[in-house]
């Protein structure tokens, strides 16, 4: 089965995970990498909401490209109102010709609290089960303005849309949703709801077999769905490189990016699915104390290869197919370096992805 690939045009650099550097792409640059993504065979691209919006991005991408799918990886859903975002999604879905599609996130409490000024009044999933029902709504009252479908629920409510505020009709409504999910709920969610689901990077290969499939199939059957066409969306650490000693120093990076995640309470249950629980909160208390140079070396080999693909370039492809295959739909590829060096070697590269 062919493999979809797609690739982050917008986020952080690896270094921005210990509080250096910046990102590897300007907004000024956004234009000239989405062709070079396009040229070269990628099936889409992303943006993440790691120090910049996710959605402006996409505008610009979506005037410098004519095939490739456009997604946020992921939105911060809660900081916006349902309405807010549905203005920005539909409007994105006309101006792109329907390769726009929505991924949400609910981020952890304290971001919520602390960093956008957010209420956390209870558990996120029921709060994003609504905010994703409510989106429907608006979406069926934007392209139907005489007959609103309106929503009410505990968090979110939408029960006016006058005729003035209404962008009306689009031909290509159907805006395909996607949650980020660490637990069962929200891929449970995802199967009963949207589109597809984007799997966040601290989700081991074992934890998505054990924990994420089985829950998007219930959350399927339980709507009635068939969820043969559902896309899930992997999205590995990647350590590769030209030579051994490239991929070498490539380990150390993405040792550097899972310690982060893993020191985030919310993300341990998937480190306890493994037996993990003792080294999340051990590197949970460095990230407290500021001392992140200390937690890579906490990351085994066994805990590496369990997130990561590790490969030179020219085993890239089998190794990912090797781990993705019979697992994900799509899967996310951060390549921009590789992509700017060696147009040919990424082309074959994606070739190999793409092959039945």
């Amino acid at each position: 089965m062919a493999l979809l690939v797609e690739t982050p045009v917008f986020g952080p650099d690896t270094n921005q995970y210990a509080g250096q550097g910046q990102p590897a792409v300007t907004l000024a640059q956004i234009a000239d990498i989405c062709r070079l993504f396009e040229d070269i065979g990628f099936d889409g691209i992303t943006t993440a909401e790691a120090g910049h919006d996710a959605f402006l991005p996409l505008m610009i991408a979506a005037a410098h490209t004519e095939r490739m799918k456009l997604g946020t990886n992921v939105a911060i859903a809660f900081p916006r109102s349902p309405m807010v975002t549905a203005q920005m999604a539909w409007d994105l879905a006309h101006f792109t010709g329907g390769r726009f599609n929505l991924g949400l996130g609910t981020q952890v409490k304290g971001h919520n609290e602390r960093r956008y000024s957010t209420a956390w009044p209870s558990a996120p999933g029921p709060r994003m089960r609504e905010y994703l029902l409510c989106l429907k709504a608006i979406f069926a009252s934007f392209q139907h303005p005489g007959k609103p479908t309106y929503f009410e629920g505990e968090f979110y409510r939408f029960t006016m849309m006058a005729p003035f505020f209404n962008p009306g009709p689009i031909l290509h409504p159907q805006v395909p949703l996607y949650v980020s999910a660490v637990g069962p709920y929200m891929a449970r969610l995802s199967g009963e709801l949207c589109d597809g689901l984007r799997l966040h990077p601290i989700s081991t290969f074992r934890h998505t077999r054990d924990v994420i499939v089985p829950a998007v199939t219930e959350g399927a059957a339980k709507a009635g769905r068939d969820a043969s066409g559902f896309d899930l969306v992997g999205a590995p650490f990647l350590a590769t490189g030209r030579t051994d000693a490239d991929v070498e120093q490539a380990r150390h990076s993405v040792r550097k990016q899972i310690a982060f995640y893993a020191s985030t309470r919310s993300y341990h249950s998937v480190l306890a699915h493994h037996g993990w629980e003792d080294t999340g909160l051990e590197l949970h208390a460095l990230s407290v104390a500021g001392k992140w140079a200390d937690m890579p070396a906490l990351i085994s080999d066994e805990m590496l290869d369990e997130w990561a693909v590790v490969a030179t370039y020219d085993r890239l492809a089998d190794a990912v197919r090797a781990k993705a295959d019979g697992l994900f739909s799509t899967v996310t590829l951060t390549l921009l370096d590789e992509a700017r060096r060696d147009v040919d070697l990424m082309r074959d590269t994606l070739r190999r992805l793409h092959r039945d």
